[in-house]
């Protein structure tokens, strides 16, 4: 068992906390080019074809078994936005590390945007450190890997959009089970409002794209 990190933005974090986020999709790079003759090419290598362009396709999604963000049964520590706070601490008058310690004692604790709901780094009158800074100590969201797949992105099924942790429309519309809220504050059906989220984060661009993707599913496990 092998275990690596992986970044994810408050909005996904409080969807894993929440229990609604059990996958995550992240780009293929670089992407493969693929063809009825050919094959497909990724990465330098040529893999085989089938007898048609979806079992080309098929081959692609199933025999590739490399992915870098590990395999089923491997574990990915979860990186976000944090801070360090020492634990007797006045709730007015919090006191936060000036750095981050190899070793910190049990007196420093880590505290993580997200738990804040919304109020801001000037709210609080601190900086918080950047989830590419967190270290394997201060995680608190492990992930076991559970599932691996390729696909194109825009495949995305809507059951699978609810995976992804798009956030259930609710008391806002309690007649409609099935509406999801985007980026936007509008209302849409899971897949859609996946898109949207996609877009809001990687441009409006990347989806229309369709890129290939890795589809990495996952359960919460102990840290």
């Amino acid at each position: 068992m092998k275990e690596r990190p992986i970044i994810f933005n408050s909005e996904m974090i409080r969807a894993i906390l929440d229990g609604r986020k059990t996958q995550t999709r992240r780009v293929i790079k670089p992407q493969p080019t693929l063809s009825e003759r050919t094959g497909f090419n990724w990465n330098g290598y040529a893999y085989g074809i089938g007898s048609s362009h979806k079992d080309t396709i098929r081959n692609f999604a199933y025999c590739f078994k490399v992915c870098p963000f590990g395999q089923v049964g491997d574990q990915l520590w979860v990186r976000e936005t944090w801070q360090l706070i020492h634990s007797e601490y006045d709730e007015d008058e919090i006191t936060y590390a000036p750095s981050i310690p190899e070793q910190h004692d049990s007196y420093w604790q880590p505290v993580y945007e997200v738990d804040f709901k919304g109020e801001s780094r000037e709210t609080r009158g601190f900086p918080w450190r950047p989830s590419i800074h967190m270290p394997r100590h201060a995680c608190r969201l492990v992930l076991e890997i559970t599932g691996v797949r390729v696909e194109r992105l825009g495949d995305i099924s809507n059951d699978d959009a609810k995976a992804e942790g798009v956030t259930p429309a609710g008391e806002l519309l309690p007649n409609i089970p099935d509406a999801y809220l985007t980026p936007k504050g509008d209302f849409a059906t899971a897949k859609v409002a996946f898109q949207r989220l996609w877009e809001s984060i990687y441009g409006a661009e990347s989806w229309q794209a369709n890129p290939w993707v890795w589809v990495i599913e996952f359960r919460r496990v102990k840290p």
